[in-house]
């Protein structure tokens, strides 16, 4: 018999003793089941304990704070109001026109033309003025003495008081000369140069008021109602820089082709520097209630896709509340999250809530855990 067959024989027979030989039923090498391992919450600023049987969640209490709900609305900056100052006679620029960008103040001289013969004009209708009320004089003492009829000097009567509109109309042709700005601001446009020939219409300048400045943006429909004159608004400038004002003014009717409604917010102590038409992010405030600030990282969802939180209650116990994400805070060193839906001061579970489930007993070891509500 060769050597491969008495091989195979012999573990053959070494497998069937094996198998009929009495034995327990449990082998002395099977483990015994590994004790439960016990979770324990501990506060955020806390060291975890040193026992690598003991899983810790990392939690704190959360306070209730006044929170004013924010609207965005995008926008731009505006002048409070801008004007084109346009000419009322006709005439020769005969002095240097204000230059762009430089400020006025009310009444300040923009553009002047030519008198020509205006002064003239003036003084003939004064002379004309003075003949018509010598001769209405004369005629009242003839009236006196019933020596002029009373059509005659009704006549003379009406004839001093047509010089009279002359003298005027020949003072504020003078008067015209002159185009001065209506209010204080920054000239912006100049459109004439000294020899110019200016005609009646034509524009001379445009001043802008910049004093205040507005803010100006449309609310959306769905948000309109949620916003009141008067309310404060935060203004974030395309560059970064903050303003602050007030609305002062929301359309009764609604754009026709956006169905947004205009809103304009008056500036508070408006700088030189803010331009008009820069694009501006406005955070109107709106209402005011009751919501707690959390970590973003402290949300969790529950079985059907709702967004909440998981809370340790008095007992002890792992509880999960539905919440309703109102705003968000952007603080680069502290950012988080501010909700509603929960009641009074909570104890949050901040770290290692997806270890937790609903119902679970926890060990809360921290100091202020029995304050917890």
């Amino acid at each position: 018999m060769k050597n491969q067959h008495v091989v195979a024989i012999a573990i053959l027979v070494l497998v069937s003793v094996w198998m009929i030989i009495p034995r327990d039923r449990q082998s002395s090498a099977e483990e015994t089941p590994a004790a439960e391992r016990t979770i324990a919450a501990i506060p955020e600023d806390a060291s975890p304990g040193e026992d690598p049987s003991e899983f810790t969640v990392r939690a704190r209490r959360v306070e209730p704070q006044n929170y004013i709900e924010r609207i965005r609305v995008r926008g731009r900056t505006q002048a409070f109001r801008q004007v084109q100052v346009r000419a009322e006679q006709a005439g020769r620029i005969v002095s240097e026109p204000v230059p762009r960008g430089a400020r006025v103040n009310e009444g300040d001289v923009l553009c002047e033309i030519a008198i020509d013969n205006r002064e003239a004009d003036l003084a003939e209708a004064e002379a004309r003025l003075e003949q018509a009320e010598f001769e209405y004089q004369a005629s009242r003492d003839l009236q006196s003495r019933s020596l002029q009829s009373d059509v005659a000097v009704a006549q003379l009567r009406t004839a001093v008081e047509s010089a009279r509109a002359a003298v005027s109309r020949a003072e504020l042709a003078i008067k015209n000369t002159r185009m001065v700005a209506p209010f204080s601001g920054v000239v912006e446009t100049r459109t004439m140069e000294v020899g110019d020939l200016l005609n009646i219409g034509e524009v001379c300048a445009s001043i802008l008021d910049d004093d205040p400045m507005l803010m100006v943006g449309l609310v959306p429909e769905q948000q309109v109602d949620r916003i009141a004159t008067g309310a404060n608004v935060t203004g974030i400038l395309l560059g970064g820089r903050q303003l602050s004002g007030e609305v002062t003014f929301l359309a009764s009717s609604a754009d026709p082709v956006s169905r947004s409604y205009r809103m304009e917010v008056t500036v508070d102590a408006t700088p030189e520097a803010v331009r008009a038409g820069v694009t501006t992010e406005m955070l109107v405030d709106a209402a005011e209630f009751q919501a707690h600030r959390i970590p973003s990282s402290a949300l969790s969802l529950d079985d059907a896709g709702g967004v909440g939180v998981k809370l340790i209650d008095r007992n002890n116990e792992i509880v999960f509340r539905n919440v309703r994400i109102v705003g968000d805070d952007t603080d680069q060193m502290d950012p988080g999250v501010w909700v509603t839906g929960l009641t009074g001061t909570v104890t949050l579970v901040t770290l290692g809530q997806e270890v937790v489930f609903d119902g679970q007993k926890v060990e809360a070891n921290f100091d202020w855990a029995e304050n917890r509500r």
